[in-house]
């Protein structure tokens, strides 16, 4: 799925943009699926649905009404959706995984991070590394591009080269916010850099990447299904953020049964107990 000069690049910077890794067949019922979740989340005002350790699968953003729904978040989609099932498992997002840090890959935990137009869910600074640590940071976030996604629809932006510097504390006086601090925010949000492209795309992310969103400001809506993905040979040191059923599924490759180690040292996150980290991010304020 990838060449010499793509895989270099995604070494180089920490993300690489890679086009029509799945079908337009398989797009649409993407859409189709999302489109009714959407219809659905009407009927609620608060977050609603089970994931398998109890929170909420649908989460829905301050503000959300019948009238101007605001889901902005679906919980382990695979789980009810067959078409971001095989999104996930076997499709051009996964052998491209592969071709980074295969031949033996396995998944972790799957979401859709939507906004739709005139959200005002924005995706503070961060790394996911903090979040899912394991015993490498062999880990890669696939963000298929569900919709378009434009300057003006809430890309995703990054710091090019960030994931080989430090790994960056989420822990303020106490408090896991999952978020890094002012200082740096402000800085990432300088020389920050946009990731656009067509739907059907996919932004393959390394996990120390520094990264974070604007809200939605366009009549667009900018829906992106993540999966994370890890070398079979990195094993996690937390909870799953979003434990689902299929955690651990060898998606390329072979089990080795073994485990590979490098040097690194953070704090272990704090799992959120509501529907999603945008109430961590939102709740507290980093000094």
């Amino acid at each position: 799925m990838l060449n010499e000069q793509q895989k270099e690049q995604f070494w180089k910077d920490g993300y690489l943009l890679v086009e029509n890794v799945v079908s337009q067949e398989s797009l649409q019922a993407m859409k189709e699926s999302f489109a009714g979740w959407v219809e659905e989340s009407r009927e609620h005002t608060e977050p609603y649905g089970d994931t398998l350790d109890g929170r909420p699968r649908y989460d829905v953003e301050p503000g959300h009404t019948a009238e101007k729904p605001g889901l902005r978040r679906v919980n382990a989609p695979i789980e009810v959706s067959a078409a971001y099932f095989d999104a996930m498992a076997d499709s051009g997002m996964t052998d491209a995984i592969a071709g980074l840090i295969g031949p033996n890959v396995k998944f972790h935990h799957s979401k859709i991070n939507a906004k739709l137009p005139g959200g005002t869910t924005a995706v503070k600074w961060h790394q996911d590394f903090p979040f899912t640590p394991h015993s490498n940071d062999d880990l890669i976030t696939a963000l298929l591009m569900v919709d378009e996604v434009t300057e003006e629809n809430g890309p995703l932006e990054v710091i090019p080269g960030s994931h080989t510097g430090p790994i960056h504390d989420l822990w303020h006086d106490g408090v896991f916010t999952g978020s890094v601090d002012n200082e740096l925010a402000e800085k990432c949000q300088s020389k920050a850099i946009r990731c656009i492209g067509p739907a059907g795309s996919v932004c393959l992310m390394h996990t120390r990447l520094l990264h974070g969103s604007a809200p939605n400001m366009s009549s667009n809506s900018r829906n992106l299904f993540i999966c994370v993905y890890s070398a079979e040979d990195a094993v996690p040191y937390a909870a799953n953020p979003m434990p689902t059923e299929h955690e651990g599924m060898l998606v390329r490759g072979e089990r080795t049964n073994s485990v590979r180690s490098k040097q690194f040292e953070m704090k272990l996150p704090q799992k959120p107990t509501t529907a999603s980290f945008f109430d961590q991010q939102d709740k507290h304020k980093v000094a």
